[in-house]
């Protein structure tokens, strides 16, 4: 049966009192006995903290660990300043605007002591402000017009200069496509955002915008492709698509969608191919190495076993194949390795 402990309430500011006036006189009974209970409570609280050794070696190894926790604090670096806050120079993106001084210049009379010049600094006082906006803002301009009363000609105000000809800029296409493509916004939920901010933007139009966009981008997605055949490791995949309407040819009786994922990783890059249509990921596989240079050796193909993954290839053209040994744990496929040609 255990034994109840007896409660000890400890004042630091009597223990404090004692100590000091023991400076002066011999301890009293009152006081002899705050200072043994107060001992006796720190003792009892690290022996239990240290199972059952002698409190001497509790105190030495107490004493050895906060030297060596000192030690490694003074090597680490202390954390920066500002609460986690970001810094005005981490808004690179930032719209900037220098504000000059509404009363004085560099160069001139301190206006306090009149002694002095006063110097324009390094550094100047940096104000962050932050507003919200839609993503894709809309300006109209109203350009006025003049009819002559006895002519009927039509004078109307010059357009400004930079707005560009095109109802939608390249801006306008990098932002949608970034949206849809870099952070997963759908179309139609830019649409809603866009329409609660007041303005239109369909996304049938979204589609048309970024549609006519990725025309010219088109030469550097064939030589990611030719990158990509040359690389030492490839890892493709398949998942399921859904399109609103895909243009199939005549003769392709397949009913299914598909966007195959290739990823090509050689010393020091990775390119990262998709490719959405009737056709699977051993077939787009087999098209990007058609662009693959016949004096390098033949590259590792990392899958599962599905053999739709498996590209066919012409003959004298071979991959080392290498499944996932996940799928093969988990009995989806057949796990191993080959030589296909």
């Amino acid at each position: 049966m255990k034994t109840a402990r007896r409660r000890i309430d400890v004042n630091l500011v009597e223990l404090d009192q004692v100590l000091d006036s023991a400076l002066e006189a011999p301890l009293s009974e009152a006081d002899h006995d705050k200072l043994k209970d107060a001992l006796h409570a720190l003792a009892a609280m690290l022996i239990r903290s240290r199972n059952t050794e002698k409190t001497s070696a509790v105190l030495e190894k107490a004493e050895d660990s906060g030297a060596d926790t000192g030690t490694q604090a003074d090597k680490n670096t202390p954390p920066p300043s500002g609460h986690g806050r970001n810094g005005a120079e981490a808004f690179a993106g930032a719209r900037k605007v220098a504000i000059k001084h509404q009363k004085l210049a560099h160069g001139d009379r301190c206006p306090e002591c009149g002694k002095g010049n006063v110097y324009e600094q390094k550094e100047p006082k940096v104000l962050v402000r932050i507003v919200g906006q839609a993503p894709l803002a809309a300006t109209v301009y109203s350009m006025e017009r003049l009819r002559c009363g006895a002519c009927g000609q039509v004078f109307t105000a010059q357009e400004p200069e930079g707005i560009g000809p095109d109802k939608y800029d390249e801006t306008a296409a990098a932002m949608i496509a970034q949206l849809k493509y870099g952070a997963g916004t759908p179309f139609y939920r830019l649409e809603q955002l866009e329409s609660q901010m007041g303005i239109p933007l369909p996304a049938a139009t979204q589609w048309e915008i970024v549609e006519e966009a990725a025309q010219p981008l088109k030469p550097a997605l064939d030589q990611f492709i030719r990158q990509a055949a040359q690389s030492t490791v490839v890892h493709n995949d398949d998942t399921s698509m859904r399109v609103l309407m895909l243009n199939r040819d005549p003769k392709d009786e397949r009913t299914g969608v598909f966007t195959s994922g290739i990823v090509s990783v050689d010393q020091g890059w990775k390119i990262a191919l998709y490719f959405t249509g009737s056709r699977h990921a051993g077939e787009n596989l087999a098209e990007v190495l058609k662009h693959r240079s016949a004096e390098l050796p033949s590259p590792i193909q990392m899958c599962d076993a599905l053999s739709r993954n498996v590209p066919k290839l012409p003959a004298g053209v071979e991959i080392l194949l290498a499944n996932c040994l996940a799928h093969g744990r988990l009995r989806t496929g057949n796990a191993g390795s080959s030589v296909r040609s």
